[in-house]
């Protein structure tokens, strides 16, 4: 048997969909594009949502919304993937990097605060895995080191304070405190790449919660300059009579989702809260499968929060990096494809190029070093998922018994 790691869950509907949109004629930025739009934001309960064509994009068109840039710092956790930092280095602003808390994925709220100086603009927490960070600490947290805080343009006026510019990549559906991700940071950036809970591809999505003074539609107008060159029509406002004009106002971007694929998203949404709950029937399945072993996952559901059920992160309790890097082999001669998440930002090239060291971030590295990441996804069938259970099960034992 051949379990892939993380494939795409697509239907005929959505195939349908697409050769819908592609027989229509039109195919870039338009109709199913602004319909998408409005459904997420419906869904996380906004004023509005952007969908750019990544996650990534919207994480950094939020910061060049903010006016972030070179003299600028941002935070953000040192267990994250590239994109959650990248995007800091790409409008020229500062990098700092958080370690974890112990035995967590969550950033160190005490390190947190005490990495804020007045030169911090924003902070990027990440929720990963789908479980949404503790916002109220954070928030709290901003709200002391308010009188550090200095304003570089309007936006950043109407707040007076460090922005939280949520790292939402993963927990779209996510809830906590009665909240949906999307509803509780002041922006929040989703990513529909293929290996995501709702994909669309190639594409992310943006949307804000709205401050005093703050003008939702300007926002809206303002990214879609970003994101399309600085353009002051669309593609769709242009095919309107007589209105081939239109100006370009600064020299900007390229980032735009097309209707092709928020074709796919428009499908994706009337299934997706089938999706979230198969998705944990499929973590109760490995928890309950695994529970004979000395291992520990994370906790996708409590008192006061329900995850997105992105991914199943399973830690080899008192197993080191190379057995656990010796288990994926062994699991994919089973045919059973395996992950890490992550590989802590200092660990990388371009990190350590910054200045990172791992040295500096111990409780990340514990985390990385015996964690394993097993396929969970909505197309795996219970007799699949039996099968990763059993394989588990046989290749660690045979591990441990040539550790003997």
């Amino acid at each position: 048997m051949k379990i892939p790691f993380s494939p795409p869950d697509i239907t005929e509907e959505e195939i349908a969909e697409v050769a819908d949109t592609l027989r229509s004629g039109w195919i870039t930025t338009g109709p199913r594009t602004k319909e998408l739009e409005r459904q997420i934001a419906e869904y996380c309960g906004t004023e509005r949502a952007v969908c750019l064509n990544s996650s990534t994009a919207c994480m950094e068109m939020t910061l060049r919304l903010l006016g972030v840039g070179p003299g600028d710092e941002v935070i953000t956790s040192a267990y994250t993937y590239t994109a959650s930092a990248s995007v800091i280095c790409h409008v020229g602003a500062t990098v700092k990097l958080v370690d974890t808390q112990e035995h967590s994925l969550e950033m160190d709220y005490d390190k947190l605060e005490q990495a804020i100086t007045e030169k911090t603009k924003v902070i990027i927490p990440v929720d990963l895995a789908g479980i949404i960070c503790d916002y109220d600490r954070i928030y709290e947290i901003v709200e002391r080191k308010k009188a550090l805080f200095q304003a570089n343009n309007e936006l950043q006026e109407l707040y007076g304070r460090i922005i939280i510019l949520a790292d939402a990549s993963h927990s779209f559906g996510a809830v906590r405190d009665g909240k949906t991700s999307g509803g509780i940071a002041d922006f929040s950036s989703f990513s529909f790449h293929a290996v995501k809970n709702l994909t669309t591809a190639e594409g992310g999505g943006l949307v804000w919660k709205a401050v005093p003074g703050m003008d939702s539609e300007g926002i809206y107008r303002q990214l879609m300059l970003l994101s399309l060159h600085g353009q002051s029509k669309d593609a769709l406002e242009k095919t309107k009579l007589g209105a081939w004009e239109y100006d370009i106002v600064d020299t900007y971007y390229k980032c735009n989702m097309t209707d092709v694929h928020a074709a796919i998203g428009l499908v994706q949404m009337k299934r997706y809260e089938a999706m979230l709950n198969r998705r944990h029937e499929i973590l109760k399945k490995y928890e309950k499968g695994l529970s004979d072993l000395p291992v520990h996952g994370l906790h996708h559901e409590g008192e006061n929060y329900c995850s997105s059920g992105h991914l199943c992160l399973i830690w080899l309790d008192g197993k080191n990096m190379e057995f656990r890097n010796r288990l994926i082999t062994r699991l994919a001669e089973e045919g059973v494809s395996s992950n890490v998440h992550y590989k802590p930002l200092p660990m990388h090239t371009a990190y350590k190029k910054l200045g990172f060291r791992i040295e500096d971030y111990p409780n990340a590295y514990r985390q990385f070093a015996n964690e394993i990441s097993l396929p969970l996804h909505t197309c795996l069938t219970d007799e699949q998922i039996d099968y990763v259970i059993e394989k588990f099960h046989s290749c660690y034992q045979e591990l441990c018994e040539e550790q003997k």
